[in-house]
């Protein structure tokens, strides 16, 4: 008997719809954009009209578009974030990506759920919880090992979504109020101030000076070439590129990168296909240190490593 072949995704960021179209003709199963409103990254909004012609072209190859609904809500603006949805839908969205519970209890479209990685999920029983009030898809924690994405895998039927390259919080995401306290910008509401990045100086209980005019909150850049396969192996289906504003550029030559890693595993297993149709080939040979990152680390996919900060600087190193 035949087992059902199972699908990897590649899931690439998409900063407005012509970016998410180059991610597509560059290897991605599916992109992530934002919408109107109520998305976690400010400057990354999409209108209605823009996330419809992306979905035009995306279904063309079975590809998928999902788009960020995944601020905290205020409860006047519930309305909104409902009708929103429905517009979306309207539009040929596969899949919202939320954070605030609110949500379930409106009159959604019959439009798939996404957890977002805003709502810290690291262990089993948020992962079950989150499936039983009907998401189909979990954007697991980045701090999680790979072992711990295998017990997730092993006590849930959700696709597991994963960061394998971008951007690094020092925060678990969805906790991190740092630059609410700083500025009164909140990440969770779009409007991270990235207080993480900036220069600190720290001192002891006795006011000497440890260091100074360090970046001592930033964080290197996540990078699981090393562990792709690993991460397939431990039950992850959905593999995600950070960046929605990262330029065109970066999402190109990441993309590529990935899809050429999940293409090798997909020939050397049977047991795997692509989560879209067609095939991808490249004028150029992707590179990700030619890119924007602030050095490497895979973090703690293999549990908690030494040097994942980048406390010289945040700049492209």
């Amino acid at each position: 008997m035949n087992r059902p072949q199972h699908p990897l995704e590649l899931l690439a960021p998409a900063k407005n719809a012509d970016f998410g179209i180059e991610a597509i003709k560059h290897g991605a199963d599916a992109v992530y954009i934002g919408g109107p409103a109520f998305g976690a990254r400010y400057g990354a909004g999409n209108d209605v009209a823009e996330i419809r012609r992306l979905c035009d072209f995306a279904h063309r190859y079975r590809a998928k578009v999902f788009v960020a609904v995944n601020t905290i809500l205020h409860d006047e603006e519930l309305e909104g974030a409902r009708q929103l949805a429905w517009q979306l839908y309207e539009a040929g969205a596969d899949a919202l990506i939320i954070q605030d519970m609110g949500l379930l209890e409106l009159d959604l479209p019959p439009i798939q759920l996404h957890a977002s990685t805003q709502t810290d999920i690291r262990n089993p029983a948020k992962a079950r919880f989150l499936e039983d009030v009907g998401f189909s898809q979990i954007v697991l924690a980045r701090e999680m090992s790979i072992e711990e994405i295998g017990k997730v895998a092993a006590a849930t039927t959700l696709s597991l979504e994963y960061f394998v390259h971008g951007a690094l919080c020092v925060a678990y995401s969805g906790q991190c109020y740092i630059s609410h306290a700083h500025t009164g910008r909140s990440a969770n509401r779009g409007e991270c101030s990235q207080a993480c990045r900036l220069p600190y100086t720290l001192v002891d209980d006795k006011g000497k000076t440890i260091t100074e005019n360090q970046h001592l909150l930033s964080m290197k850049d996540n990078n699981q070439t090393e562990n792709l396969l690993a991460l397939v192996e431990a039950g992850v289906s959905s593999f995600k590129i950070e960046g929605r504003l990262k330029d065109l550029s970066y999402v190109k030559n990441i993309t590529a990168h990935y899809r050429t890693l999940l293409d090798q595993i997909i020939a050397a297993d049977p047991r795997y296909v692509r989560a879209s149709s067609g095939r991808s080939t490249f004028t150029f040979t992707p590179q990700p240190d030619k890119t924007f990152n602030r050095g490497y680390t895979d973090y703690f996919a293999n549990d908690r490593q030494d040097d994942i900060g980048a406390f010289d600087s945040p700049a492209f190193v």
